[in-house]
């Protein structure tokens, strides 16, 4: 004779309960532990972008320039170096929450502001601007990189099939979106010499030109972008599981898109404005924040804001360092090290699949 269990009735309390999976990322005291060793590296980075530049000066030097107003080299460390190292912290918040945000919103692990065109349509508003308007100040075109970095935003939303959207039309879309307004942008660059002169640094993403006025008047946008976004991470992780289940979680799809259309929008429309189109930033971080966190942006979008920077920062670093006494501009830097990169996730059938 043979006995066989029954299984539990309901509401028996001997139920055996279902077996615990472990979240992604660790417990949450690791994670806390890794941002805040996040926030150290990123202290040591900005201390490293003040104290090395094209011009070489020793530790001494830099600590006397920043407490001595008649220091020889006061004017390169406050005018140059200080408001270079605060737009690098600026730029590269808002462009790695952008692509966090982004990657989030579209389902596609290869979403980066400068590769699906946000940056690009941000580029050719301010072209625009600069040769058709004459402006010519901060002030003056960051509205239009807001409206253009607006229009792609949904056009590519749009375009790439809304709500059905996947990974292969968002990324065609946005390369098509890319190649045309790049286009453009060549094409008021050579056909009106004045924009050509303006333009030809700003094009490639430096952070050469930050000037503290600018640094303060970037600020906000950039602040405003990142509330927004940490204010969505709970109504986007609700979003990842189908809008059904979003809905019956209390969340509101169409907003939700909204709120992250417009939080990319703003974060990218300042970046651009003040830097230029710098790529790969927002794609190579949520990648490396991916596999420390896990998919939670609760988690994912506070890391990209702390370590973004640390790639901007040290790649403009590296540009003034190997090409003493010139520089490369930091968009160079950051192609040359996203390309590979890239490449190499789009080979990953992992990431082919997700």
């Amino acid at each position: 004779m043979s006995f066989t269990k029954s299984p539990p009735a309901a509401g028996d309390s001997t139920a055996e309960p279902p077996p615990r999976t472990r979240q992604p990322g660790g417990h949450r005291s690791v994670r806390a532990a890794g941002l805040l060793g996040s926030l150290l590296i990123l202290l040591a980075v900005l201390a490293l972008s003040i104290a090395v530049g094209s011009k070489q000066l020793s530790l001494g030097e830099v600590w006397n320039a920043l407490f001595d107003p008649h220091s020889a080299d006061y004017a390169v460390v406050h005018d140059m170096r200080l408001p270079r190292t605060a737009m690098g912290l600026l730029a590269g918040a808002a462009l790695g929450l952008a692509g966090g945000v982004m990657q989030a919103l579209t389902r596609n692990p290869l979403a980066d502001p400068g590769l699906m065109g946000i940056n690009a349509g941000s580029s050719a508003a301010v072209a625009s601007a600069i040769a058709l308007l004459g402006v010519g100040t901060f002030d003056g075109y960051i509205w239009f990189a807001f409206l253009g970095a607006a229009v792609v935003s949904v056009l590519l939303y749009t375009v790439g099939g809304g709500r059905g959207a996947t990974p292969a039309r968002l990324a065609l879309a946005g390369a098509a979106l890319n190649a045309t307004l790049y286009s453009y942008v060549s094409a008021v660059m050579l056909l009106d010499s004045a924009s050509l002169e303006r333009m030809r640094f700003w094009t490639v993403g430096s952070l050469a030109d930050a000037q503290a006025g600018t640094v303060m008047k970037v600020a906000p946008f950039v602040l405003a972008g990142l509330l927004l976004s940490l204010a969505l991470a709970r109504p986007l992780n609700a979003l990842a599981l189908g809008d059904d289940s979003a809905r019956a979680l209390g969340s509101r799809p169409a907003r939700i898109r909204v709120g992250a259309i417009v939080a990319v929008t703003v974060l990218c429309g300042a970046a651009t404005a003040a830097c230029g189109p710098i790529v790969f930033v927002g794609l190579m971080v949520p990648h490396m924040v991916r596999a420390l966190t896990g998919p939670d942006l609760r988690w994912l979008l506070p890391y990209c804001a702390v370590l973004a920077p640390v790639l901007l920062l040290g790649a403009d670093v590296l540009g003034r360092v190997a090409a003493r006494p010139g520089e490369l501009q930091v968009g160079m830097v950051t192609t040359v090290l996203g390309g590979p990169l890239f490449l190499y996730f789009v080979r990953r059938r992992k990431v082919a699949r997700a």
